[in-house]
């Protein structure tokens, strides 16, 4: 795939709301695991088996928040979501499998709808691109008048 490819989207304006809401509760998840480590950093990766949450949970920390930013900005969009894919499908695995096999499809699935929100929304953003309001439309300019010189 090439560097404009990575960058270029033809998806409408409205993507930025899916922007907004992927970004925002990345940004703030990230946030609060350094916030409240013992309910959702460190001591949440403990209490659901995450290995060596110490150094985990600061690091998934970090890469929400640093993700959460550039999908809000519409940076690098597609690359800062599939670190993001990855945690949803190991915050799936981890958190809402063990509901589903414990409690049954009903409580996994009022237990999973953020989960299922936000793997579709960075599914979305992978597929679709940042949209027309986001500096990745600048940077493909950018590469495109470089490319053409």
């Amino acid at each position: 795939m090439s560097l404009s490819a990575i960058f270029a989207s033809r998806a409408p304006a409205a993507v930025i709301l899916i922007r907004l809401m992927v970004g925002m509760v990345f940004l703030s998840e990230g946030i609060q695991k350094f916030l409240f480590p013992a309910a959702l950093g460190v001591g949440r990766f403990t209490q659901i088996g995450i290995p060596a949450p110490a150094v985990l949970a600061p690091f998934v920390g970090v890469v929400e928040i640093v993700c959460g930013a550039l999908i809000l900005m519409g940076l690098a969009t597609r690359l800062a979501a599939f670190p993001l894919l990855i945690d949803m499908l190991v915050a799936i695995a981890a958190t809402k499998v063990p509901v589903l096999l414990a409690r049954g499809v009903w409580a996994m699935a009022h237990e999973a709808r953020t989960d299922w929100a936000m793997l579709l929304g960075v599914l979305y953003l992978i597929i679709a691109g940042s949209g027309p309001w986001s500096l990745d439309v600048r940077v493909a300019k950018h590469v495109g008048a470089e490319r053409g010189s």
